[in-house]
């Protein structure tokens, strides 16, 4: 229950966007203050893959990543190109996931998109 985000998505496309050392901040939360473009996610739901004849091998992991950029006029796109090189390090890992929010914060302007990934991986 405890799925490599950070690795699986610090790619060098990630990175180019996202700087290096990557800003990618887990339990939701990005420091005070932090410069975007940058990531944040979460573990929705931990579930391990019970077996009768012994402890589990393997996890099946709910994370939501956030994509955050802006405020400014470009940068809606940033913030959707960033979705799309983490998507696509996600698939490259052979981790489907999808769009659950597409948006644009009413306080901070900045822009949003949220993925949702099952991230199944052994222990």
């Amino acid at each position: 229950m405890f799925a490599p985000i950070y690795k699986t998505i610090s790619t060098a496309a990630v990175k180019a966007i996202v700087g290096n050392p990557p800003r990618i901040y887990g339990s939701g939360l990005a420091p005070q203050g932090v410069t975007a473009p940058y990531i944040t996610w979460f573990v929705v739901v931990g579930q391990p893959y019970d077996h009768l004849s012994g402890p589990p091998g393997a996890d099946n992991d709910t994370i939501q990543i956030d994509c955050w950029a802006g405020p400014g006029d470009d940068q809606e796109l940033v913030c959707i190109s960033l979705a799309k090189a983490v998507r696509d390090a996600l698939d490259a890992a052979g981790q489907a996931c999808r769009i659950i929010i597409n948006t644009r914060e009413s306080d901070t302007k900045l822009f949003r998109v949220g993925l949702q990934v099952d991230f199944i991986h052994n222990r």
